[in-house]
């Protein structure tokens, strides 16, 4: 097997080295998989939640599934109550609330949904949205989608990583991760 390509980067005082994939041709990113990371997950969200601490809101909301973690600790170390959108359609989720995006990872487009019981907790409430990494920013705008359709509005906005080289500034993050471009391929 070949050698991946790992870049390694510092997050909230620990040191980790992440994967290089192809997610278009010539075009690589590092790949920051918290799941089963207890380490990184404790210590970005005691960060994030320090970050956020004059941030006036009531609810936590996230899309599932790798920031599941991440939006727990935040939501036991704030003391808000914390929401997460799910990709796919339950029946018990009774009458929800959907908005489409694409995944940079997945090339696909893919629903969020809001399930009927959490949408009483956005409604009228100021949101905090958190992710693991906002790269193109479409999570982020199906997730914006929901919460406004829920009656919510977008407090603040919450990341352990932005990536690329985009207008970021409006977004409370602990690192950026760069896009890796081959320009034999461009």
């Amino acid at each position: 097997m070949n050698q991946r390509e790992i870049y390694t980067i510092e997050v909230a005082g620990l040191t980790r080295h992440f994967p290089l994939f192809e997610v278009a041709p010539g075009v690589r990113i590092a790949i920051f998989n918290m799941l089963g990371d207890t380490y990184v997950v404790k210590a970005a969200a005691a960060a994030l939640a320090e970050k956020l601490k004059e941030t006036p809101a009531n609810v936590l909301v996230t899309a599932e599934a790798k920031s599941i973690p991440l939006i727990y600790e935040m939501s036991a170390l704030m003391g808000l109550p914390y929401i997460v959108l799910r990709k796919t359609y339950k029946s018990y989720m009774g009458d929800a609330i959907s908005a489409e995006t694409v995944s940079i990872t997945t090339g696909k487009p893919q629903t969020l949904y809001l399930d009927e019981k959490d949408r009483a907790i956005i409604q009228g409430q100021r949101v905090i949205l958190v992710d693991d990494v906002i790269s193109t920013g479409s999570t982020l705008q199906g997730m914006e989608t929901v919460v406004n359709k829920a009656g919510g509005t977008i407090a603040q906005i919450a990341a352990i990583f932005t990536e690329g080289d985009a207008d970021w500034s409006h977004v409370v993050a602990l690192g950026n991760l760069p896009v890796f471009v081959d320009h034999d391929h461009t």
